[in-house]
């Protein structure tokens, strides 16, 4: 069996849906995670499945990478997550395909206040959009965020790609950046994962 980082995400997927499957709901979304133990404790993990997304931002030749927990996972981190944080370069030309992904993937979008933004591809020229489905829910970043003094535009350009025979490729922030922002974010989760990935 493949060990490579579409493999270890999809292995992830199954051990997400094994642990929650049958928990009750608890009223709490991906935005009210815990800051010890992260959005696997939400019910944004019941029934996560990021890959009709990433599928969709591929089919419509969206330049996004995955950062945050699902990044960490397909570099071989074990902890579970239930929600899914992307990064791209925030160019207007993107906004089309952006628009027709989240579309296609069943999201509807909510700004950084959590209000309802009207779906197309104007709610993709805010700095970060919130998604929500029943299978993946997140954030969609970009460098117009106030990222501290984290060269996330290099960190998305030297992004890696993973691929697989079935033809999708998915972009994901390399092991040394993720370390970068996690301490950069410092929350205990943070600091954690980022150990981890150092020791890997």
């Amino acid at each position: 069996m493949s060990d490579g980082p579409l493999e270890r995400l999809r292995q992830a997927v199954e051990r997400t849906s094994a642990l929650t499957c049958g928990r009750p709901p608890s009223g709490r979304g991906h935005d009210d995670a815990d800051d010890h133990v992260g959005t696997i404790a939400t019910d944004s993990a019941r029934g996560f499945d990021p890959f009709p997304l990433l599928r969709a931002l591929h089919e419509a030749g969206a330049r996004v990478a995955v950062i945050g927990q699902v990044a960490g996972i397909m570099h071989g981190s074990l902890e579970l997550t239930g929600d899914l944080d992307l990064l791209w370069d925030g160019d207007p030309a993107q906004v089309d395909a952006l628009a027709h992904a989240f579309a296609v993937a069943g999201c509807h979008l909510l700004d950084e206040e959590r209000r309802p933004v009207e779906p197309g591809p104007q709610a993709f020229l805010l700095r970060k959009v919130q998604f929500e489905s029943p299978r993946v829910s997140g954030d969609c970043c970009t460098p117009a965020l106030p990222w501290g003094t984290l060269p996330v535009r290099d960190f998305l350009a030297r992004s890696l790609t993973a691929s697989d025979p079935d033809g999708l490729a998915v972009h994901y922030l390399r092991r040394e950046d993720l370390i970068r922002m996690r301490r950069a974010i410092g929350r205990p989760k943070d600091l954690r994962r980022a150990e981890e990935l150092e020791n890997l």
